[in-house]
């Protein structure tokens, strides 16, 4: 397996270790089958499709796991990232190594689907709440060791990312508060402890939301709060804080949540419920 950081230039190096961490996976101490059916100088071309209808993310990444295994790859996108497609669209075309494509098929394949399903799933969410001030949030419950490739399809969805991980942000939920014994204390703790990182507070109730606002946080979660709660914390906030509305928002709900006038709207099922879209690679003999 190729290592040169070059050949994967345009993707972040936590993504990068993704991708190689899926092939070891994969193909271990070798693909038996491929390397005893193909012979190592033989060269196929092939092009990816869409099976289904849906918004494309990792066609870079599809080309990174790909020149992993072979430098020589030829591979051309034929449709942006984040674009919209209909069944049977061809996402690419590419050439080169037969070995390598046909070793890399199913780890390349995975990214794609899974972050195009992502993506797509977004990309309705988006959609749900335009013409409101609600931008869409991802959350931390992605799948282990793929965060960086969950988040990046967000994005290409058209959302937003929540943060990265317990290191870039502090947010205060509701076993936090309950451990400190009130908000007051817990915001207390996180000051004194000498951060200078952003502070948001998960609030269940409108009296935690107005100590929040009495402290000076400027950012507090709305914890599945009802619609009229909500509309009554942005009331409260006039406006002083960022209003973060979550838990069991669904498509159907969004826009009246958007309508109560909040920020940002989390959503913890962008990555956790996608469902992968479908894409194929037709391979032939070149």
């Amino acid at each position: 397996m190729n290592s040169d950081d070059t050949i994967t230039p345009t993707l972040p190096p936590e993504i990068v270790a993704c991708l190689i961490l899926a092939l070891q996976e994969d193909i271990g101490s070798g693909d038996v089958t491929t390397n005893s059916i193909v012979p190592a100088n033989a060269v196929i071309a092939g092009e990816i499709f869409a099976k289904q209808p849906g918004t494309i993310a990792g066609l870079d990444v599809v080309r990174s796991v790909l020149l992993l295994l072979h430098r020589d790859i030829r591979f051309t996108a034929n449709v942006g990232e984040g674009a919209k497609v209909t069944r049977g669209t061809q996402l690419a075309s590419l050439s080169g190594s037969a070995r390598a494509m046909l070793t890399g098929e199913r780890t390349a394949l995975n990214f794609l689907g899974r972050m195009s399903g992502i993506a797509t799933l977004t990309r309705q969410f988006v959609n749900a709440v335009v013409g409101t001030q609600a931008k869409i949030l991802d959350t931390r419950k992605t799948a282990p060791g793929l965060r960086a490739i969950d988040k990046l399809a967000v994005k290409r969805g058209g959302g937003e990312n929540h943060r990265i991980g317990l290191f870039d942000m502090v947010l205060i939920k509701d076993n936090h508060i309950d451990y400190a014994g009130s908000v007051s204390e817990a915001v207390s703790r996180v000051r004194s402890s000498g951060t200078n990182l952003e502070i948001e507070v998960e609030a269940r109730t409108l009296e935690q939301a107005r100590a929040a606002l009495e402290l000076g946080v400027r950012r507090i979660l709305l914890d599945n709060m009802t619609i009229e709660a909500m509309r009554e914390a942005v009331k409260l906030n006039a406006g002083r804080a960022k209003l973060e509305a979550s838990g069991n928002v669904t498509l159907e709900n969004v826009r009246e949540i958007a309508e109560t006038g909040v920020d940002f709207i989390s959503v913890g099922a962008l990555t956790h419920s996608a469902a992968v879209l479908d894409v194929s690679l037709k391979l032939t003999t070149s």
